[in-house]
């Protein structure tokens, strides 16, 4: 259980902060998205990568 959290942690940190980067627009890949300089998507991201800290944290008690 304890890896499946990590795994899951990581991945929803590594998508929060793609979704901060295209929303802010810092990140343009794909040059396609719609979410690019859209700043939702940053607040998004924002709690995205908030959840997968928490998840991370769990995994490590």
């Amino acid at each position: 259980m304890r890896n499946l959290l990590l795994v899951l942690g990581l991945i929803a940190l590594a998508i929060g902060v793609l979704w901060i980067g295209q929303g802010t627009g810092m990140i343009t890949w794909p040059a396609s998205s719609f979410m690019i300089r859209q700043i939702q998507w940053a607040g998004y991201g924002a709690a995205l990568s908030g959840l997968g800290l928490v998840l991370i944290w769990q995994s490590k008690r």
